[in-house]
């Protein structure tokens, strides 16, 4: 009796772990049977209505056709800064990069020789205009003098003449005296004349006065040149602008002909574009465009294209475009890579079709996967403007019709359900 009260209780319990598993197993049974019924209804509806496709709809608005390049910032011209002279670089003023202005000192080159030079032409200009001043402080007013007193001996010896020979007429004087007298007045009038000469030459437009102004003249010109190459051991800005190279340092030897320093002046900038040969035909002058520099994506400036090159680079099948900023941003840096947008065309109540569901937009021949009855249908249609992510549509479709994206991978006559986007 004691030995079945101990069984009997192990039987219950292995009773009800064996309905309570089961219970379990026919619970996981049924959430399976449900599972498969829904991935068969699932995998049916795909089969009769197809999968779910995100399609582009046709619309009707805005569409700006835009030629879209990218190219680099320039001035329209640099100044390259050399030096005049040959000479060694004493010190170098400015980096690269910085801004300066017009005068600006840039470079200085060692001067001692230069400065010796000009010193002396500063004592051949002092000997000149002394030489000046003595002949109109002592020689001329020396000349005058003598002038006077040779005048003044020249009309005594002529009065003397006059009596010596009225005396020998009447018989009271010789030969001899008329003789003498007629001596003494010659060299009274010679004596005038050389005196007369002095005065003449140490006077302006005379010899002496002259040669003593030309003198004068060489040694300021003399003097000038030395100032003009003392000058150039300072080299200076022509201009405002910004240096960007520098190919200089202290103790360099440099000549002329050869640049030290390129600047980019200050004032209007320029984008120089490689653009497309095949988009030649759709710019012209004056079209205006919208720029923005890869560093600063999210600022746009406006530009004007300015130039056009009448060549076309073989080498990239391209054109060269030049555009004018007629007011840049400060951020703005010389060779800087630039993004711009020109706009060539534009249209108002445009059909207007994402540029991803056309095929072949290039080929002159483009087509679309549309929808009829649920599959998708191959539909030829003609497009007019290309706008960046857009289309025009002027032929094969409507307004409210539908394409589906080249990137989802449907085939032509496929089962689909369109999700609009």
């Amino acid at each position: 009796m004691v030995e079945q009260a101990m069984v009997l209780p192990r039987r219950s319990g292995f009773t009800s772990a064996a309905l309570w598993t089961g219970f379990l197993s026919h619970k996981w049974f049924i959430l399976a049977v449900i599972v498969l019924l829904g991935l068969g209804v699932w995998q049916g509806t795909r089969l009769i209505l197809g999968p779910a496709v995100v399609v582009d709809q046709v619309k009707t608005g805005h569409l700006a056709e835009t030629v879209v390049a990218s190219g680099h910032v320039e001035t329209p011209y640099r100044v390259e800064i050399g030096s005049q002279l040959t000479g060694t670089v004493e010190e170098v003023l400015v980096q690269q990069g910085e801004k300066v202005t017009k005068g600006q000192p840039l470079i200085s080159l060692e001067s001692r020789e230069l400065k010796a030079s000009r010193v002396q032409a500063q004592g051949a200009v002092a000997q000149s205009e002394a030489r000046i001043r003595q002949l109109e402080e002592l020689t001329l007013p020396s000349a005058r003098e003598a002038l006077t007193q040779a005048k003044a001996t020249s009309l005594n010896a002529q009065q003397t003449y006059d009596r010596t020979a009225q005396l020998e007429h009447n018989g009271y004087a010789t030969r001899a005296a008329l003789d003498d007298a007629q001596k003494t007045l010659d060299v009274a009038r010679a004596q005038m004349r050389s005196a007369e000469f002095q005065v003449y030459t140490a006077s302006a437009g005379g010899s002496d006065y002259v040669m003593a102004q030309t003198l004068l003249n060489q040694a300021r010109a003399n003097l000038d040149t030395a100032d003009s190459r003392l000058g150039y051991a300072t080299i200076a800005a022509p201009r405002d602008g910004v240096l960007i190279t520098r190919s200089v340092e202290r103790g360099t030897v440099v000549q002329p002909g050869k640049a030290l320093l390129v600047l980019a002046p200050t004032g209007e900038l320029q984008l120089v574009l490689q653009i497309d040969e095949r988009n030649l035909g759709k710019i012209a002058l004056g079209q205006t465009a919208l720029a923005s520099a890869d560093a600063y994506p999210d600022r746009r400036f406006a530009a004007v294209i300015s130039y056009i090159n009448p060549g076309i680079d073989i080498s990239r099948a391209s054109v060269e475009v030049k555009l004018t900023v007629a007011d840049p941003p400060d951020y703005l840096r010389q060779d800087m890579t630039v993004s711009v947008d020109v706009e060539v065309a534009a249209k108002d109540g445009a059909l207007v079709l994402p540029t991803r569901s056309v095929h072949d937009i290039l080929s002159g021949q483009p087509w679309v996967i549309g929808l009829k009855d649920g599959r998708a249908i191959k539909r030829p249609v003609g497009v007019g403007l290309h706008g960046n992510s857009h289309v025009e549509i002027v032929e094969g479709l409507a307004a409210g019709d539908v394409a589906i994206p080249q990137s989802s991978g449907v085939l032509t006559g496929q089962r689909i359900r369109p999700v609009l986007q």
